[in-house]
Formats: C-alpha cells, sequence, structure tokens
C-alpha cells in the first residue's frame, strides 16, 4: 500500500532509531559483561519512541508516544540493570532447536520494568 502516510513516519522513525544505535554505539558486545542483544533492543525501543514523540508529520502519534519515550528514559538505569542481572548465566530455553516459547521469553525479556512499558 502506497501513501500511508503514518506508515511513512513510522519508518523515518525507525530509520532514526538505526541511526542513534550506530551513533551511540549500542550494538552489542562479544563478550560476557558487555552490552548484548536486549541491550540493543532497549536502546532502539528507546531511540525509536523518542523518534516517534519529537516528529511533527503526525501530532497524534508524537502524543502517543511521548509517555513512553520519558518512561524509557526516566527508567534506563533500572531496565539496563535488570539486563545485566541475567548475563553470565547458563540459560534452559527448552531445547535446542524447538525451544520452549515460555523459557525463552523469560531469558530474552528478563526486564520486568521494560516489559510493562511496552508490553
Amino acid at each position: 500500500m502506497t501513501g500511508n502516510a503514518r506508515a511513512l513516519v513510522l519508518g523515518e522513525a525507525v530509520d532514526e532509531a538505526t541511526k542513534g544505535i550506530l551513533d551511540h554505539d549500542r550494538s552489542p558486545g562479544r563478550k560476557v559483561g558487555q552490552p548484548d542483544t536486549r541491550d540493543t533492543h532497549f536502546y532502539f525501543a528507546l531511540y525509536w519512541a523518542q523518534a516517534l514523540a519529537k516528529q511533527t508529520k503526525d501530532a497524534a502519534m508524537a502524543a502517543e508516544f511521548a509517555p513512553l519515550a520519558r518512561a524509557l528514559e526516566e527508567n534506563e538505569a533500572k531496565i539496563l540493570g535488570e539486563l545485566a542481572a541475567v548475563q553470565g548465566k547458563p540459560a534452559d530455553l527448552g531445547g535446542y532447536y524447538h525451544t520452549d516459547p515460555v523459557k525463552t521469553a523469560k531469558v530474552m525479556r528478563p526486564s520486568a520494568t521494560l516489559n510493562a512499558l511496552i508490553g
């Protein structure tokens, strides 16, 4: 579908979020104790919400995402702490090729704060 102005706003905000990841060196590290993929996903959500909140092409969308952007900003340290707390420990995913969805979600979404904010 072409001509969807809201989709364009979302896409432009994705570009801004990706730029934020690269500009602020928020890519995952390779060693235990360095930020991992979960941290990168948090920062992507933060930068995307910020981009949506500050854009001026869709005022309703900006108003909708401003509280989320603010909440993510205010809880950054807490969320990163929750993510760091699970690093370096064995993880039971309930299988190798066919993981258990509940166990996988527990490992990949360990921040109760972030989960509460983004659903």
